[in-house]
């Protein structure tokens, strides 16, 4: 099977690299293989202790609103990113607090070093660093199985998501004159196409999950999720995990993880983040007011993020008020993943979504109101933005929060 291994060198200003595929030998394959089988008996071991709600280790920061695509169809794809999982944005027994000068090693196959858990930041508040690596990780392996389709002229690819158990149908219409330009043209705009694309395609997906967790779906049956949807810090977390992303398969001079290691730590310096005392106090500043509860998933979450960046196309963070060392900071917006340079070169993109679970007849009811008969796709491009409209009328009926998710 020839495939991108994550060592290759960035792209897609490095697209000789690209074209400098390797081969995972069998060995590797049965190495992945046993990693996944010690992932499932790892989740086993955490149900059996979450049933017992003794042993509060194993449920830190236990699978809150995640996105692991597992399958794929079409155009390749390499090696997928590996689970994490993430952490409420609360004080509260399960939530992780790391030392943001010592955040380990980024890793995109295995968990080496790595630190995740929550941190501060003075422009971009509360970061969940598993959503952040999340996000970044699969952004790389969709732009990489993007690029793989535009170099080869094909016009489908599909990927399966869970917790969420859906599948993503992406149709590509190419320009015309498209196999006229020499082939390094052609591969210097794929890559272009292919980065922003990856982008998207994780933002989105990650947006999904936010969605279908407010409708009610759980990935693990008894334990919700609902808590999570929209938790005020995991729009921004997803979205700065997609542009680290963008910058590390730009760095043409590290390794994935070795570029992602060091563009997580400049990023999070821009944003301006605080010691892991000050996370705490931030997030224990707002008790009562933005959540109730002591124990992870036992929390009532009163304060959400709604702004996915429908409106002027910028998602702006949410920040704790009143902190000392971040005294007078101003949040830092940035932009949403879009299409453009699909649109400056004459690409037309499609996504759909079909959404494989119990709560997808709600949703469906909610963007084809004249009826869904036969209709099992979402497009994000045309329903996301009738679906958040719901939720937000429903946020404000049902718990008193206005239209940014406020209470």
């Amino acid at each position: 099977m020839r495939v991108f291994r994550g060592s290759n060198k960035r792209f897609p200003h490095n697209h000789e690299a690209l074209r400098g595929a390797v081969l995972i030998d069998s060995s590797a394959a049965l190495g992945m293989t046993k990693s996944a089988l010690g992932m499932t008996k790892s989740a086993l071991g955490m149900t059996k202790s979450a049933l017992g709600m003794t042993n509060w280790v194993l449920l830190k920061c236990l699978g809150v609103g995640l996105l692991v695509v597992l399958g794929a169809g079409g155009c390749g794809g390499g090696a997928r990113p590996r689970m994490r999982f993430g952490c409420y944005p609360s004080a509260t027994v399960g939530t992780n607090f790391p030392d943001p000068q010592a955040l380990g090693r980024h890793g995109y196959r295995s968990a080496g070093t790595e630190k995740n858990g929550i941190v501060y930041t003075c422009k971009g508040g509360q970061i969940d660093l598993a959503h952040l690596r999340i996000a970044a990780d699969w952004t790389k392996h969709l732009t990489q199985r993007t690029y793989e389709c535009l170099t080869r002229n094909d016009s489908q690819l599909s990927f399966r998501s869970k917790p969420a158990p859906s599948r993503y149908f992406v149709q590509i219409e190419y320009p015309k004159g498209w196999g006229d330009l020499q082939r390094e043209e052609r591969e210097r705009i794929a890559g272009e196409v292919a980065l922003e694309l990856g982008q998207y395609l994780s933002y989105t997906a990650s947006t999904w999950h936010e969605i279908v967790t407010w409708f009610g779906y759980r990935f693990v049956g008894f334990l919700p999720e609902f808590a999570s949807s929209f938790s005020w810090e995991d729009s921004f977390s997803n979205l700065v995990g997609t542009r680290i992303a963008a910058a590390a398969l730009r760095d043409s001079e590290h390794e994935f993880d070795e570029a992602m290691t060091l563009a997580i730590d400049r990023e999070l310096g821009e944003l301006g983040v605080q010691s892991r005392r000050t996370a705490e106090l931030a997030s224990e500043k707002v008790r009562g007011e933005w959540y109730a509860g002591q124990v992870v998933y036992m929390v009532n979450m009163k304060k959400r993020n709604f702004d996915i960046g429908l409106d002027d196309g910028y998602v702006t963070p949410t920040l704790v008020p009143g902190l000392s060392d971040c005294w007078e900071a101003q949040a830092q917006r940035y932009p949403a993943p879009k299409l453009g340079a699909a649109d400056k070169y004459g690409f037309k993109v499609k996504l759909e979504i079909e959404a494989r679970i119990w709560e997808a007849h709600k949703l469906l009811s909610i963007v084809y109101p004249e009826g869904r008969a036969g209709r099992k796709r979402i497009e994000p491009a045309a329903h996301f933005a009738k679906i958040m409209d719901y939720i937000r009328q429903e946020a404000a009926v049902r718990y008193g929060l206005d239209a940014e998710g406020r209470p």
